[in-house]
């Protein structure tokens, strides 16, 4: 599943197991991602170097603060493509979107609006991270009814559940899947979120495994915390979804 060179508690770094990466931001100047084509690429290759065979770009959709659809989103997409085989970088790439569920996204839901997914039927879904939206089992509601499968991207970021896990017993039996930050798991978000992600994954509640990423701080807190036996002990039993994107 991986390689296994331990010393002391370190290991080499192999994430093929993971194969897909699901959820990013390193499409530039379309989010608070990545800002340049340089960026971007350079993000790509050490996607590659981790063992990761397809990207999965998901940049934010959420009225008033990034105000990206599909027409703003995919000559982006088209752009990196080309770039990445101009580059030599074996990755694929493909592009759906994280869509922030507030009254914007339920009147895409009620008007039918074609939504950017991934593989086919899965919508990358989050919420504030300071309170619940009023919407959620409204919007996971009406994306099952439309066809879609709703992901909750990091629930484990959501500190108003933490303490209140009947809700995501709650989601997960309306039809969501779960989603967890590799950066939660390594502590980046703080204790807490960290434990919350553990107790999902341990509870068997989390399918998919994304990145994140949005800039050098996150590549650096992934790349020394994907060199921890740790890291390999939380996930090495998930029965993920990820390389089903491929």
């Amino acid at each position: 599943m991986f390689k296994s060179f331990f010393r002391s508690d370190r290991i080499e770094r192999d994430l093929s197991f993971i194969g897909v990466d699901m959820h990013s931001h390193m499409l530039p100047g379309l989010d608070d991602g990545a800002v340049t084509l340089e960026e971007s690429l350079g993000y790509f290759r050490l996607m590659q170097e981790w063992g990761y065979r397809k990207c999965i770009a998901t940049p934010h959709i959420f009225r008033g603060v990034h105000n990206n659809s599909p027409e703003t989103i995919l000559p982006v997409y088209e752009k990196v493509k080309s770039a990445l085989q101009e580059a030599d970088i074996q990755i694929q790439l493909e592009v759906a979107a994280e869509y922030m569920v507030d009254e914007s996204f339920m009147d895409l839901l009620q008007q039918k609006q074609p939504l950017l997914t991934i593989g086919g039927k899965y919508v990358l879904i989050e919420m504030s991270y300071a309170a619940p939206s009023p919407f959620i089992e409204s919007a996971v509601f009406q994306l099952n009814i439309l066809g879609y499968k709703p992901i909750l991207a990091h629930p484990e970021r959501y500190g108003f559940y933490h303490f209140n896990f009947p809700q995501y017993e709650r989601l997960l039996e309306m039809g969501c899947v779960f989603q967890v930050n590799l950066l939660s798991l390594s502590g980046y978000y703080g204790d807490d979120v960290k434990k919350t992600a553990v107790k999902l994954i341990r509870a068997g509640k989390v399918q998919l495994i994304g990145t994140d990423l949005h800039h050098y701080n996150h590549v650096d807190a992934i790349k020394q915390f994907t060199i921890t036996k740790a890291f390999y002990d939380i996930t090495r039993n998930m029965q993920l979804l990820n390389p089903s994107l491929l």
